[in-house]
């Protein structure tokens, strides 16, 4: 029998009515619902339900951590986390839903056209935390409540140190063009990652596809996750990587690994993860919950501890690490990467023959 399993193309469709340049920028077609705080009567209707289906495309490590936090906070509700790509995540939760199966109750992706999709869908449930409404600035918040940002990471350029001198680095996305790193760069793929595809949208658009092209012919090693080229890079199977996640390059040099970070002179392609929980959800009490600790100060601190950047107005930036204010960074609009999105990875495809 023929895999009717939905593509991106099937869930998407074109999405004009969002303003150029905002994050969030669809227009609330009605007051947007008040914010919700957590109750005893909320705590012991999720301990009832007893567990909670968090699915997600952090990196596994930093999935588990939340979910460990939560069930300490509050006993008694147990997180089964389903972490893979954002765009497997994607695949998989079309799929669920036009088959009428209720799994999911709360999604992170580092992909956040997903969300635009899904609302339009009529999949989301409206419930902004009360930490959102609060401390979390307007852009980085659906209007109407659906979603909003629960952390940002950046796609850097990343060296071996022990191949690399720091000055001899690429400084720029331009120099990993010259022949000098042929062979010796490793970069992950946007029809696996949400944090790919949104960089690869944001590099062709800032410097166009021929330096794609030129990219590929430089011999690069493809791997899928946003995680793998700083893991490649430690263990010296590549000098280079041309895209990557760069709280994972932090965690590893922290660790004493031979690697270190580049923000590139061009920019750097920012990478926002919301957060949002399911209307079909089969435990929607404890969704709720998820959502509220995954918004708050104290979930907010483990994004923090682990490397990506947060949005909450109380939450400060990791000792050490330099605020997003402090990098030259290219934000890209979910709206159009959403109608880009099948293009960039067939083009992608096409030019690096994977």
């Amino acid at each position: 029998m023929r895999d009717r399993t939905p593509s991106r193309r099937d869930v998407l469709t074109a999405s004009t009515a969002l303003a150029a340049g905002a994050l969030f920028a669809q227009p609330a077609k009605a007051a947007a619902p008040e914010p919700t705080a957590i109750t005893p009567a909320l705590i012991a209707a999720a301990r009832k339900e007893g567990k909670v289906a968090f699915y997600t495309a952090l990196e596994l490590a930093s999935s588990e951590r939340l979910a460990r936090a939560f069930e300490a906070k509050y006993p008694g509700v147990a997180v089964r986390v389903e972490r893979s790509g954002a765009e497997r995540i994607f695949q998989r939760i079309g799929q669920e839903q036009t088959s009428g199966i209720r799994a999911v109750d709360v999604v992170c992706s580092t992909d956040a056209s997903h969300f635009i999709a899904w609302k339009r869908s009529g999949w989301l449930a409206p419930d902004p935390p009360e930490d959102v409404a609060r401390h979390f600035p307007p852009e980085q918040v659906d209007g109407d409540g659906m979603y909003a940002t629960v952390c940002a990471s950046l796609s850097a350029i990343g060296y071996n140190t022990n191949l690399v001198k720091p000055e001899d680095a690429p400084k720029s996305f331009a120099d990993l063009l010259d022949p000098k790193w042929k062979g010796k760069i490793v970069k992950a793929h946007p029809a696996y990652s949400g944090t790919i595809l949104t960089a690869t949208f944001a590099l062709a658009r800032e410097l166009g596809w021929p330096f794609f092209a030129k990219l590929a012919a430089q011999k690069v090693m493809q791997v899928q996750s946003a995680g793998d080229p700083p893991k490649k890079l430690a263990l010296g199977e590549r000098a280079v990587q041309a895209d990557g996640a760069d709280f994972v390059l932090w965690h590893l040099k922290a660790q004493g690994q031979p690697v270190d970070v580049v923000y590139a002179s061009e920019g750097t392609p920012l990478i926002v993860t919301p957060a949002c929980m399911f209307r079909a959800a089969p435990n929607p009490n404890a969704a709720r919950l998820l959502q509220h600790f995954l918004f708050s100060a104290e979930g907010q601190e483990i994004f923090v501890d682990d490397g990506r950047h947060s949005f909450h107005a109380l939450v400060k930036p990791k000792p050490g690490r330099a605020p997003l204010s402090a990098i030259k960074l290219m934000k890209s609009d979910p709206a159009v990467v959403e109608t880009q999105s099948e293009e960039i990875k067939a083009r992608y495809t096409k030019l690096f023959g994977v």
